[in-house]
């Protein structure tokens, strides 16, 4: 194999990434909620060990994030005699992320779920004003992210009615 086509196999798989930040909803609430887990994880004295743990179920759930969008998009359309297989193929490639999912989130719940540390979190933002301030700003831009600014000024728009 040719140095540039292994490359080339690095650039394309970025692609893909790229894309599916760009234009699935799933996967950028998954990045952001990576980055609050890493963000929060400051807070305990989590070994090697568990860090990995930790980046395995969150680059898990990014994997099967990837490969359901990529089935989805491979069977979005099919002609009227295969739309029922299409269908169940997108259905088990988002229970593939649905199962992997909650596993990731019963095994963040075993590792995060310190009372002293919750404690611990909160005092360390009531005392320090601009970083609560921050995170607070730091979660609404999260949910322009995530959801898009349409999305969110319907949500204010019918609280407002």
């Amino acid at each position: 194999m040719r140095k540039g086509r292994f490359i080339d196999s690095f650039i394309y798989a970025v692609n893909g990434i790229k894309t599916a930040v760009k234009e699935e909803r799933n996967m950028r609430f998954h990045l952001c909620t990576a980055f609050y887990v890493y963000l929060f994880s400051l807070f305990y004295d989590f070994t090697k060990t568990q860090y990995a743990v930790i980046t395995i179920l969150i680059t898990g759930v990014i994997a099967l994030e990837l490969l359901n969008s990529s089935l989805e998009r491979c069977v979005e359309r099919p002609s009227p005699d295969k739309y029922q297989i299409a269908g169940v193929v997108k259905d088990m490639a988002a229970g593939a992320v649905l199962i992997y999912s909650i596993g990731a989130a019963v095994g963040g719940i075993l590792l995060f779920w310190d009372v002293s540390v919750f404690g611990k979190m909160l005092r360390f933002f009531m005392a320090r004003t601009l970083l609560l301030i921050l995170l607070i700003v730091s979660l609404v831009a999260a949910a322009f992210f995530t959801f898009g600014k349409a999305v969110l000024m319907d949500v204010f728009r019918k609280k407002g009615k």
